[in-house]
């Protein structure tokens, strides 16, 4: 009787001893990649479009979480809802297709707005484009606002529908839809 009481404690030392390791090994692998990753430009460049812009869907991490524990801020609940000081829809005087999506004309220095809720995964330049905003909507669209200059948004915010993204530098409007890396039709959305 001591004796199978004696090897389930060593079974179970022995398992809590190998859980650790593997946790503490997968510490060290992920804090050894993120070293590499902020030392080596060509592998965070890699890295940033092999896992978020392909793989890594924030909407749906965030959806899954929401279903299985709630609202991440439960003083949502407590707090009076809010008047929105900017909540417009997309205005334009003519659209006309442009690389992979649209160019909208639009007034100088228009006020962008969000045109689906989600969260921001890129800001930065790309070619033909000039400065531009990626959001991955709820809806699991990423839509890539060109042309803008934005000065209060970050990476990974969370930006509902109808709110100010930024301004159009010029009299133009960018607009890319895509859905699992496949260039979608913009007159579905606009």
């Amino acid at each position: 009787m001591q004796q199978k009481t004696v090897k389930k404690k060593l079974v179970l030392k022995s398992s809590i001893r190998n859980f650790i390791t593997r946790v503490l090994l997968a510490i060290i692998v992920f804090l050894i990649g993120l070293i590499l990753i902020k030392q080596n430009p060509n592998l965070k460049t890699t890295f940033i479009k092999n896992i978020y812009e392909k793989n890594f869907k924030f909407t749906k991490a965030k959806q899954l979480y929401q279903k299985y524990f709630g609202n991440i801020l439960a003083i949502e609940k407590m707090v009076k809802e809010e008047q929105a000081v900017f909540n417009e829809n997309l205005n334009y005087s003519k659209k006309e297709n442009y690389k992979d999506g649209v160019a909208l004309t639009v007034e100088n220095k228009y006020m962008v707005p969000v045109l689906e809720s989600g969260i921001v995964v890129f800001i930065g330049q790309k070619e033909g484009y000039d400065n531009c905003v990626v959001i991955e909507q709820i809806n699991g669209i990423d839509v890539t606002y060109g042309n803008i200059s934005t000065s209060n948004i970050k990476l990974y915010d969370y930006i509902e529908k109808g709110k100010l993204l930024g301004e159009v530098k010029s009299n133009k409007l960018y607009l890319i839809f895509q859905k699992d890396g496949q260039n979608l039709d913009y007159k579905k959305y606009i």
